[in-house]
């Protein structure tokens, strides 16, 4: 769930491939097989794949984007159609128990082979029975070393120096943001203590001064300006913004992070099921893969297409981390609708305390 994650779900890109919006979901005259309603996080796919899928299969693409997990599972909830929707990690565990997917059939995916078995089998879909991979990554610091000379920001606890007053950047989620606090601490981020987050929401209030703003693409724009020194980022929006600003540094505290994937899914609503898979294992092709993470910017489970990036990119291990550090990441887990809400009231309190 995560790269540049604008909503724009009330937008539409006349003539043709790409269609937005709720009215051309609804009012669409085409049959089910010759349309494919896709359902994915904003800025998350180069748009002439789009264009290259329709030309080899025939099938026009209508595409809609979401800026959470949360606004998206309310519209599979209510049974609106989508062929396929592209949830989180905990998401798809969440979708899972409440019958929101359907089983993906690996027969109609021969390129799976190309994943890298190490994101197959994972604990929120032991079996991929309902998702495959499609991006994954961490959450880290992204900071300006020649606005923060001399500092050392190799944990999590840099963030509260006094020096970084007003210049810290956070996300505006609180999965993201109670996780790194508790992680400072030597917690899971998948933590149902009480005290352990009743602890993280004191030390959240500690970095009260040093908080610029909890944001989400605004981050981007205002790390490639210099406006604020330091951000708590998705490691795939940190090399988007490193592109643009080369002063820039991404890091993983060594207390560890969250290691999140980003999957393919089919929902419950969907009609187009043969064409779903078609999607899903197009997207699979080591070309269009490769393609797809030049575009992205995201790492790619795709191991076919990770042997064919540029060895600079392969090599960096902020974005692609050595067995060591992967030993320190922990993905989200579904924490039930009890703590989860107990997470979002943590960030609110802590967002209204900035006003």
């Amino acid at each position: 769930m995560r790269f540049l994650i604008t909503l724009i779900a009330s937008s539409l890109l006349v003539g043709g491939l790409f269609l937005f919006g709720t009215k051309l979901l609804n009012n669409t005259s085409s049959s089910e097989t010759d349309v494919l309603f896709v359902y994915n996080w904003g800025e998350y796919i180069d748009p002439e794949l789009i264009k290259q899928f329709t030309e080899e299969t025939g099938i026009r693409v209508v595409y809609e984007t979401f800026d959470s997990n949360e606004a998206m599972l309310v519209k599979i909830k209510q049974k609106q159609r989508y062929d396929v929707v592209f949830p989180s990690e905990y998401t798809v565990e969440k979708m899972k128990k409440d019958n929101l997917l359907l089983p993906i059939d690996p027969d109609k995916i021969p390129n799976i082979k190309n994943i890298d078995e190490r994101f197959l089998g994972l604990s929120f879909d032991p079996g991929n029975e309902y998702s495959l991979p499609y991006f994954w990554g961490t959450v880290g610091i992204l900071y300006n070393p020649e606005t923060t000379t001399g500092m050392d920001f190799s944990t999590w606890d840099s963030v509260w120096d006094e020096s970084l007053l007003n210049d810290v950047l956070l996300l505006d989620g609180a999965r993201e943001t109670i996780g790194f606090v508790l992680n400072s601490e030597g917690h899971s981020l998948n933590s149902t203590n009480k005290e352990e987050l009743d602890q993280a929401k004191q030390k959240l209030e500690k970095l009260s001064p040093n908080v610029r703003g909890i944001v989400g693409d605004e981050i981007a724009s205002m790390m490639k300006e210099n406006e604020a020194k330091v951000a708590v980022v998705w490691s795939g929006m940190a090399m988007d913004i490193m592109y643009e600003n080369e002063d820039l540094i991404y890091t993983i505290p060594q207390e560890g992070t969250n290691l999140w994937f980003d999957t393919m899914a089919i929902p419950s609503s969907a009609k187009n099921i043969d064409g779903a898979h078609q999607f899903i294992n197009f997207l699979l092709d080591k070309n269009v893969a490769l393609q797809n993470t030049d575009w992205v910017g995201y790492a790619t489970p795709n191991q076919a297409a990770f042997k064919e990036l540029d060895e600079e990119v392969k090599n960096a291990k902020e974005f692609y981390p050595d067995k060591e550090t992967m030993e320190k990441l922990e993905v989200y887990r579904d924490l039930g609708p009890e703590w989860t809400e107990y997470y979002n009231e943590l960030l609110l309190e802590f967002k209204m305390s900035l006003d």
